[in-house]
């Protein structure tokens, strides 16, 4: 195998790598959020519009991470830094 190709499927391997492992946190952290916004609400039914209002806040700020691992991964398949170093 040649340069461009071992790189190639290294960077295939790590941008799904990046995307499996980077989304399990935030998929892990929504479920949790959700679960203790439910247990709120049902405790304290008059304070559903704050609970709720904070856990969407919350939720966009969890996907976040998400989303910047999305950026990485696509940073190493489209924009790959490592290309002019072995690519001649």
């Amino acid at each position: 195998m040649d340069t461009q190709t071992i790189i190639a499927v290294v960077s295939l391997i790590v941008a799904g790598l990046t995307m499996a492992i980077g989304s399990i946190g935030p998929a892990i952290a929504e479920g949790r959020a959700i679960d203790s916004a439910l247990k709120a609400i049902a405790q304290q039914p008059d304070v559903t519009s704050s609970i709720t209002r904070t856990l969407f806040v919350g939720l966009a700020m969890i996907e976040s991470i998400a989303i910047y691992c999305l950026l990485v991964a696509m940073i190493i398949i489209f924009a790959n830094p490592f290309w002019n170093h072995f690519v001649k």
